[in-house]
């Protein structure tokens, strides 16, 4: 699953994956476990009202190296 952020169209971060979702232009969100829950409980809330699927990812780091990103991420989305 991951590698479809690697190569297809997506949005990393929570301000960009909330506007994603906001806008219906997520398919699916990435969440990292390691994350702080204030961070992510939002967007997963927001998943949840919208039907959206979420996948969790044990760490953040392995999240970010799978967004193409040399640090961690919390959130990432993949785009429709």
């Amino acid at each position: 699953m991951l590698t479809e952020l690697k190569t297809g169209s997506k949005v990393v971060g929570v301000k960009q994956t909330k506007r994603a979702l906001g806008d219906g232009k997520a398919a699916r969100v990435f969440l990292a476990e390691d994350a702080d829950p204030r961070v992510v409980e939002p967007v997963e809330a927001m998943c949840a009202e919208r039907g959206i699927p979420v996948v969790r990812v044990p760490h953040m780091k392995e999240l970010g190296n799978a967004c193409g990103i040399a640090v961690g991420s919390a959130v990432a989305a993949l785009l429709v």
